[in-house]
Parts: structure tokens; sequence; C-alpha cells
């Protein structure tokens, strides 16, 4: 059983590493064995992940950083087994306070980035290598309301994430690429740090949640870890929600 979740070998790229769950992703997946690019903008912070992790700096939302990681990955590794696109910014929480420009900015990162990133690495693995996992941190908010905590933009990017990883998993699975995605429901992060911070809205998540408290940090590692895992090779064009029953209710 140990071998089944075991990513010794296999070289792993995550974006948005440098801190939150992009940094617990990078850790997780190194621990397991892999060898893993930890991509984000602040390189200092990627530094001090730990041993098996490879820092390099890139903006997901400049397609030449997103070409530059891509071609980085393969020049020094020659594979690819996974993918972790989990860079993502959060826009306005009321929509008549997000411009467009800054509704598209959100899509750029949280959409576009994405499917660019899993489309170079796929074109660029070997066709007769191993399988390989693709996993599009996606979130609650691309499935429900969360009103009046969320955003329009951030909405409508993780639902289009969501839409993305059944269309790629479709149209890559015979080739052996498997596409899902990842939803965390309410988990402290610096995106989510007022949130828990303020007393009221932390009551709110804990009221709305099934088991009455939001994400503890490595709640969400064995998720990620089956996604990466061999453990889900009949696993594909799946949403895997992680939220402590706040969408079951």
């Amino acid at each position: 059983m140990r071998d089944l979740f075991s990513l010794a070998g296999k070289t792993a790229v995550v974006t948005g590493a440098s801190s939150g769950l992009g940094a617990r992703f990078a850790t997780v997946l190194a621990e397991a064995g892999a060898t893993v690019y930890a991509a984000a903008r602040r390189v200092d912070r990627l530094r001090a992940l730990g041993p098996g992790i490879q820092p390099i700096g890139c903006d997901v939302s400049v397609e030449r950083d997103r070409i530059r990681l891509a071609e980085t990955v393969f020049a020094e590794t020659g594979r690819f087994d996974v993918l972790v696109n989990n860079a993502g910014i959060p826009g306005a929480a009321l929509a008549e306070k997000e411009s467009a420009a800054d509704f598209a900015q959100v899509l750029a990162v949280n959409l576009i980035a994405p499917f660019h990133l899993a489309r170079l690495m796929v074109e660029g693995r070997d066709p007769a290598g191993a399988n390989v996992s693709i996993i599009n941190v996606a979130s609650i908010l691309g499935l429900v309301s969360t009103a009046p905590i969320g955003g329009a933009g951030y909405a409508a990017s993780k639902a289009g994430l969501i839409g993305l990883t059944r269309e790629l998993a479709g149209q890559w699975g015979a080739s052996g690429v498997r596409v899902n995605a990842l939803a965390p429901g309410w988990f402290q992060s610096e995106m989510t740090g007022d949130l828990f911070a303020d007393e009221r809205s932390s009551r709110w998540v804990d009221r709305n949640t099934m088991l009455a408290r939001g994400g503890q940090n490595g709640e969400l590692d064995g998720a990620l870890l089956f996604l990466a895992s061999d453990a889900s090779s009949y696993y594909t064009g799946q949403v895997m929600v992680v939220d402590g029953g706040w969408t079951a209710r």
C-alpha cells in the first residue's frame, strides 16, 4: 500500500508554491519521493521549503514565464509526471466593485494560465512515457455560491477550471493523461487570512460546515497524494471536494 502512494522517481510541478496550500503541496509531494519544481514569484520563500524542492521564479500570468517553466523541467529532468495548478488570485468580493479589467486578470491567472501550462507540459512529455496526473486546484466557489464572501471573477474562474478539467480529461485520457480538480473548502491561507482573523466570519464558517470548523493544516494531504499517485490510476475528470461537508448541506 505504501508503494501505491509513492512518488519516488517522479517529477512534479507546483505553481503558487511560495505560501499557503501551494507550499504545503510542494512539501508533501517531495516527502512522497518526487522531485518538485516549486514555482512562484517570491523565490526567496521557495528556497526555504526544504530538500527535494527546486525553486523557480515564475509569474503564471506571463506567457513567457510559463514557457520557461516547462522548458526548464524538461531540460533538467526529461520527464513530467504531476502538475498541480495551484496559483490563484481572489479578486474583489463584490461584483459592483470588480472592474472588467480586474475580472479579466483573475481569469488570466486562475484559468488561462492552468490551461496553457497543462498544454505545455502534455505537449512536451514523451508520449511513450508513464501516465501523468494534472491536478487543478479549484474551490467550492466553483460549485456553489458563498455570498457574501467570494467574488464574481473568482467564482467564474473556479467554475471554468472545473469545466476545463472535465474537457481535458476527455481529450487526453486515451494518451495516459489524467486530469482532476481538487476543490477545497475553507482552509487557512494567505488568501483567507482575513476571514479566519475576524471572529464573526470565522463563526460563519463553523456554523455552515458540518464538521463545525475550517480545514486544518494537512487535511488536504491525503487527497493530493491520491490524485498525484498511482492510487488514482482509474480516476479522471472528477472534482474531489474536501470541505468538511460545506457543499453537502
